[in-house]
């Protein structure tokens, strides 16, 4: 155990800096766009760009660490993403910053799948739920962290874009001095809408349409604070309070979900996000602790929509088909997100920025009355014929690959090490 706990610690200190960073940049751009005057449709391009350069990355970053391996490819990844973190402080322009974002999506992409293979081939049967969790909560906090440093420093400097530099240079450090054995081959990732959806149209519909609501949401959330009025701390401190208490909520409607149809509960929870979107799109509320209040019971229940629907398709799936049927809907959630700011920047700036709850809120109404619908025409598992396996909180962040679920504990066992002294064989799930 001893021998498997050092190298992760190592590397959980580097994802870490790494989701510091993620953290930081990802909100410090549209911040500084909305300063800077960048229409919204401009700022809504960011996340889309980044957005399509992940999903891009999830395919294409397993050919490229293939022909050079893991370190060298880490490091070169890590390096592009600090330099842009740094030419985006230097270069203050629109254009270039999407196109920038996009390669950052691309990069992000390799270095969590690195990463998250690097911790895999360490793990056990009985250690990845364990690894699992400390993953799943370091990247939520180094998420939360980055962006709260929004409010310490002003935006309209440079030296945020530096500290961001700085976080990612020290990313890298755990990885490339590790002495841990390099990992097996990563996986190469197949959608296959078709099966998805057959599986369940359920989680297949209401992943997209969870991916376009987060997605707008988690990319012009800051630009909507800024437009209503909120200073800088302000917005930092609301987006950071919908992630906590996303990943809070999880846990009660996870144990709800387990106990009934889990339909019932995407449908209530996502009714719950829809209510306090319209509240917000017809009220306005211009005091800044009541905007506040209300995107974070927002917050709460549109991030915890997420592993319910996840663990809703795995429930007509077999065990062996969960990182198969997991990974092909978190690349669908991915495509959600690309989709979700391309709309959310328009609708603002034709109807204010209000308007982006408008669009949220439509996602959610049409989940809430699909998931209805949709419990009409399938029984749901008997509670009793689940798999006994607890419910598993999935990160709500895009920025997880499927490289990641292979940690999951619900996923088929990994094969044993053979005790050889050299490296272990693959551990694939017979997927």
């Amino acid at each position: 155990m001893r021998r498997n706990l050092l190298p992760v610690m190592a590397l959980l200190l580097g994802t870490l800096f790494l989701f510091l960073g993620n953290g930081l940049h990802g909100l410090l751009l549209p911040v500084r766009g909305a300063e800077e005057g960048y229409s919204n449709e401009i700022l809504g391009f960011l996340g889309t760009s980044w957005a399509t350069g992940f999903v891009l990355g999830c395919f294409i970053a397993p050919k490229l660490v293939m022909r050079v391996g893991h370190i060298r490819a880490f490091s070169a990844f890590v390096s592009l993403i600090s330099l842009i973190a740094l030419l985006t402080g230097i270069v203050v322009d629109d254009y270039w910053w999407v196109a920038l974002r996009a390669v950052t999506g691309f990069c992000t992409a390799g270095t969590s799948m690195i990463i998250e293979s690097w911790l895999n081939e360490r793990a056990t049967n009985e250690t990845r739920g364990t690894i699992f969790s400390f993953y799943i909560s370091i990247t939520l906090i180094g998420v939360v962290g980055g962006q709260m440093l929004v409010g310490v420093f002003d935006p309209s400097t440079t030296i945020l874009f530096m500290i961001c530099g700085m976080l990612y240079c020290v990313a890298v450090l755990p990885t490339t001095i590790s002495t841990a054995a390099t990992p097996q081959p990563l996986k190469s990732i197949k959608l296959d809408l078709p099966t998805l959806y057959r599986n369940s149209p359920v989680s297949f519909v209401g992943i997209l349409l969870i991916g376009i609501a987060n997605g707008a949401y988690g990319t012009l959330g800051a630009v909507f604070g800024a437009r209503a009025g909120l200073s800088p701390s302000a917005i930092a401190a609301m987006l950071s309070i919908t992630i906590f208490l996303g990943a809070v909520m999880q846990f009660p409607s996870g144990k709800a979900s387990d106990r009934t149809d889990r339909r019932y509960v995407l449908a209530a929870l996502s009714g719950m996000a829809a209510l306090a979107a319209l509240v917000l799109v017809v009220f306005q509320p211009a005091d800044p602790i009541m905007m506040i209040v209300f995107v974070a019971l927002y917050g709460a229940a549109a991030n915890s929509l997420y592993p319910i629907a996840v663990a809703h398709a795995n429930d007509f799936a077999s065990t062996d088909d969960f990182v198969k049927v997991s990974g092909g809907l978190l690349l669908l959630y991915g495509i959600g997100t690309i989709i979700g700011p391309t709309i959310g920047g328009p609708v603002m700036t034709q109807l204010g920025p209000y308007a982006l709850f408008s669009v949220t809120a439509m996602a959610h109404v049409l989940l809430t009355a699909y998931a209805i619908y949709r419990s009409r025409l399938r029984a749901p598992i008997p509670v009793a014929d689940r798999e006994n396996v607890p419910n598993i909180p999935v990160t709500v962040s895009p920025m997880s690959t499927p490289e990641s679920l292979t940690l999951d504990p619900r996923a088929a066992p990994l094969q044993e090490s053979e005790e050889t002294g050299g490296n272990p064989p693959p551990k694939e799930a017979n997927a």
